[in-house]
């Protein structure tokens, strides 16, 4: 499958690389997730993306906000506890979903009595997009992301990816 071009609408390669430097930076805990995560598990840029969706470690969460703020992101869409869409200039758009951990290294996002995700331990990985190397979602955690629901288009493109990684 062909590279897209990292020039296409929505959040850029570039725009990607600036997000995940600025977290790194500040030492704030992050995991590529949703569209740009797959693309970071073949280690390419495969489509175009509307948002760039992280999971952020639920205790650094305030320190992620304010790196993301001084890059010109602002809160749009407010579900926490479940995540939280920040939206800049350039329709760039950044979806962040906290994750609480315990001892064990399981994560959660929302809360246990309303509606939730988790991350086993295992849920965890480093991939690389354009040779830079990022920690992501595995491909396991990907796929139950991706069930429960009526695919789009560019969901079943995301699963054709991971069932080309595990082929």
């Amino acid at each position: 499958m062909p590279s897209a071009p990292t020039s296409v609408g929505g959040v850029r390669l570039h725009d990607v690389v600036v997000v995940l430097d600025a977290l790194r930076a500040a030492e704030v805990p992050h995991w590529v997730a949703g569209g740009w995560g797959v693309d970071c598990l073949v280690g390419r840029q495969s489509r175009a993306h509307r948002d760039l969706d992280l999971a952020v470690d639920a205790a650094s969460f305030d320190c992620c906000i304010d790196v993301l703020s001084r890059l010109g992101y602002a809160p749009e869409t407010d579900w926490l506890p479940l995540r939280l869409e920040l939206r800049a200039s350039g329709e760039r758009w950044v979806d962040l979903h906290p994750v609480s951990f315990d001892a064990e290294g399981y994560g959660l996002q929302g809360a246990p009595e309303a509606t939730h995700f988790t991350y086993p331990p295992e849920a965890f990985n480093v991939g690389c997009i354009d040779d830079y190397e990022t920690p992501c979602l595995s491909a396991e955690q990907q796929r139950r992301f991706h069930s429960g629901y009526e695919l789009r288009p560019h969901d079943r493109h995301d699963m054709a990816l991971l069932d080309a990684l595990s082929g």
